[in-house]
């Protein structure tokens, strides 16, 4: 049985955050009690800036309202659509009456007027399933009107959007802004890209609305946890779209600096050394034999090298560029800092990778065309690979050196060559291997990861979150 909504604003102020928090965004005592005197300072009247408030008081960065703000009209809706709509009012509704208003609305930039049509799309056309108003038995009351109002087993936001297809109104919309104005300061294409912005955010507001219907009656947590997506660096790489993908490579600088930070205070406390029994109780002596001034045997400061070997292949190849960007970001943690990429061949991408943090965009395109990673065919040939490396490239590998292998560990049935990947682990200090898929599917089809893994130390590591924190406890110090 789903559990109940929240009703009073404490309650609901709870269980966003513990949503939000389910979603990874770290929220602390401090930062709810603020966001509950923010409350209590803003009112109610005004959700906008209730949700601005909030949002100043329980965010971090930027990045985290595409989180915050689906969640935000779960537990803080709005006034809920066409509660005293007549029942059967599905068959009263008038699209194109809708379609004229919506036009209306998106050349006059009327938020407030959005969101109410909005509500109205989803309740006249989002609706599926039962109606009991249609069998003659009335319409069913239930708490919030929402479910009342259309008598609908559940609510969708595509549906609503495929009937009202509010894509087709651009001509519509710029016409209507044209006639009001003899002179409106854009070029048409600007004009038309400002509509279709609009029209994108009217679609955004149908989603939240139908959400928010769902929500009512199977309960607004078990949609804030399902339907709601996570923030970039806790999507999988391996599924992670474009947007998502800008939007890691945007935090690169941010996370290198906090993983720098970290770096260099484990420096600082390795620096510190061990105990140096000998002279420690030697010096005892003068204390009798009470131990008062430990001597520490003082590490000399030396900075490790790194060497990154990474498939760019297709499958993996967001994943790849990511990690090469933030461990660039890090270069001066280290005394050098050696990439080569493969997809079935090995080539030295280093300085590729220094000159593409500034165009991060088109750093796999650059790799792909500029090194030679490709013989013949564009699938991922580990065997080969970790063969040439190791025939070739191995004398960047000295008894400092920590290697970082980045891929999922498909041969495409091609011979894994084990005595390679022996060959690079005897001569390194430390080999670690970071796998994007989950551990569950190593091993399976094509997948020699669980055989790799009993050479070296191998990691899942499916979303930036993951990888920083391994960044930063692997790295050598």
């Amino acid at each position: 049985m789903n559990a109940p909504s929240p009703t009073g604003v404490p309650e609901r102020l709870t269980a966003l955050v513990q949503a939000l928090r389910s979603h990874g965004i770290r929220i602390g005592t401090g930062e709810t009690v603020d966001a509950g005197q923010a409350i209590e300072a803003l009112g109610l009247s005004d959700r906008e800036r209730v949700r601005e408030g909030l949002a100043a008081a329980l965010l971090h960065s930027e990045g985290q309202r595409p989180v915050f703000d689906p969640v935000f009209d779960l537990y803080f809706p709005r006034g809920v659509g066409a509660p005293d709509a007549p029942d059967g009012a599905g068959r009263e509704f008038d699209r194109d009456e809708l379609r004229d208003r919506l036009t209306a609305a998106l050349a006059a930039n009327d938020r407030a007027l959005l969101a109410q049509l909005a509500a109205e799309a989803v309740d006249g056309m989002g609706g599926y399933g039962t109606r009991p108003g249609a069998d003659g038995s009335g319409g069913s009351g239930g708490s919030g009107g929402s479910e009342g109002s259309s008598g609908s087993d559940g609510w969708s936001s595509h549906q609503t959007l495929q009937r009202l297809r509010p894509e087709t109104l651009l001509a519509r919309v710029l016409a209507a802004i044209r006639a009001g104005s003899a002179d409106s300061g854009f070029t048409d294409r600007i004009e038309a890209d400002e509509i279709r912005r609009r029209i994108e955010d009217f679609r955004t507001l149908v989603g939240g609305e139908a959400r928010r219907r769902v929500a009512e009656r199977r309960g607004a947590d078990q949609i804030a946890r399902r339907a709601i997506a996570p923030t970039a660096d806790r999507v999988d790489f391996l599924i992670a779209g474009r947007a998502q993908l800008d939007e890691l490579r945007r935090t690169v600088q941010p996370l290198a600096r906090k993983l720098a930070t970290r770096l260099a205070a484990r420096r600082r406390r390795a620096a510190r050394g061990r105990i140096d029994l000998r002279r420690t109780l030697r010096g005892s002596l003068s204390t009798g034999g009470v131990p008062m001034r430990p001597v520490l045997r003082r590490r000399r400061p030396v900075r490790p090298e790194l060497v990154l070997l990474c498939d760019v292949s297709g499958s993996v190849a967001g994943f790849a560029n990511f990690t090469m960007l933030l461990v660039q970001a890090l270069h001066d943690q280290f005394s050098k800092v050696r990439v080569f990429a493969f997809v079935n061949r090995v080539d030295e991408v280093t300085d590729l990778i220094a000159r593409g943090s500034a165009d991060p965009e088109g750093l796999s395109g650059r790799i792909v065309s500029a090194a030679a990673v490709t013989r013949y065919h564009g699938g991922s040939d580990y065997g080969t690979s970790l063969g040439e490396f190791a025939e070739c490239h191995t004398r960047v590998i000295t008894p400092r050196s920590t290697v970082f292998i980045l891929g999922d560990a498909r041969t495409n049935m091609s011979d894994p060559n084990v005595h390679a990947l022996r060959d690079i682990a005897s001569r390194a200090r430390r080999v670690y291997w970071l796998n994007p898929e989950r551990r569950a599917l190593w091993q399976t089809g094509d997948s020699v990861a669980g055989t790799y893994a009993e050479l070296v130390e191998m990691y899942e590591c499916r979303n930036a979150r993951q990888l920083s924190a391994l960044i930063g406890r692997l790295l050598p110090v």
